[in-house]
């Protein structure tokens, strides 16, 4: 049945949604750590200013800005 087929499927990757939400987080600190290290040159281009940056920075990685 088709919800049979769905349930094993879910059964198979139980942490799947773990496993996403961690990437999701070590991708942020990633950019926010490559942000932190842009010449204030490069964050004007991208309109930004070191202010912004440093804010970012200080944010905690639960706090995704995606998930709002």
């Amino acid at each position: 049945m088709k919800g049979q087929t769905g349930f094993v499927l879910m059964a198979k990757r139980p942490f799947a949604g773990l496993f996403h939400t961690v990437a999701r987080w070590q991708s942020l600190h990633h950019e926010r750590q490559m942000l932190a290290h842009l010449s204030d040159e490069a964050l004007k281009d991208i309109g930004l200013n070191r202010a912004d940056v440093e804010q970012e920075r200080h944010l905690h990685f639960w706090e995704d800005p995606l998930r709002k």
